[in-house]
């Protein structure tokens, strides 16, 4: 298809507030979310990009807040994890809903479902549980049926991306985790800057619109709600780097 997509300006980031997706944006997916590559620069970037732009840098990702801040470890940066759950704020403050009372249940579920077939993996987090199936993909419609049908008994929704699908609390996700982020300090009142690149992402691309920013998507062209395109992580850290 042709990409009607042009990559962001150097200048898209002077003034705005930054908000980037991790795995498959800032480093390369792996095999288990466990595999992941955290190279030295990732980490030396994100501080630089946070004191350019006054603290207007926050990670927004699917991976759990204490987890991310581990591979990260870049002092004072929010975080919001789990699509939007729970956040942690730059000065060290956290939130986060009830735990569902039916998650320990879809928990075992999953992990038995699992058990029974090589390659898939359970992550679970704080108020989720995800089922990874890119070492089996002959799993995906079995691995979907499951979570779809835990869905309504947990009281969670149900959230698809690359090669996984997930139970989450209901009502949230990252255009609702850009949102919150977006209306407090030192966010609020700068022109909001997503980089992402999965379908799980679209919700975050349309908020930023929204409040007068736009979305910057990572990958091969596809339909987005996204306004600009970066080839891949590696482009994406090049275009970071030249704004520093």
């Amino acid at each position: 298809m042709n990409d009607p997509l042009p990559p962001p300006p150097i200048d898209l980031i002077d003034g705005a507030s930054l908000y980037l997706d991790f795995d498959g944006t800032l480093v390369e997916i792996a095999e288990t979310p466990d595999a992941v590559v955290v190279e030295a620069r990732v980490p030396a970037l994100l501080s630089a990009l946070s004191v350019r732009l006054d603290g207007r840098l926050a990670l927004i990702s699917g991976r759990a807040i204490d987890g991310l801040a581990a591979l990260v470890q870049v002092p004072g940066l929010a975080i919001s994890g789990s699509h939007g759950v729970e956040t942690l704020w730059g000065d060290g403050r956290r939130d986060g809903p009830a735990r569902s009372a039916g998650l320990d249940v879809a928990v075992d579920a999953v992990r038995a479902f699992a058990a029974a077939r090589d390659g898939v993996l359970v992550e679970e987090k704080p108020f989720g549980v995800a089922l990874h199936y890119r070492g089996d993909p002959a799993a995906a419609d079995d691995a979907h049926a499951l979570v779809m049908a835990l869905a309504g008994d947990a009281g969670l929704d149900v959230q698809t991306g690359k090669m996984v699908v997930e139970l989450r609390p209901a009502g949230v996700h990252k255009g609702h985790a850009l949102r919150r982020l977006h209306a407090e300090a030192p966010f609020a009142g700068h022109r909001p800057l997503f980089v992402g690149d999965d379908d799980t992402d679209e919700a975050a691309f349309v908020a930023a619109a929204g409040l007068g920013g736009c979305g910057i998507l990572v990958g091969p062209p596809r339909a987005t709600a996204a306004r600009y395109r970066l080839d891949d992580v590696t482009a994406v850290r090049r275009w970071l780097g030249d704004m520093r």
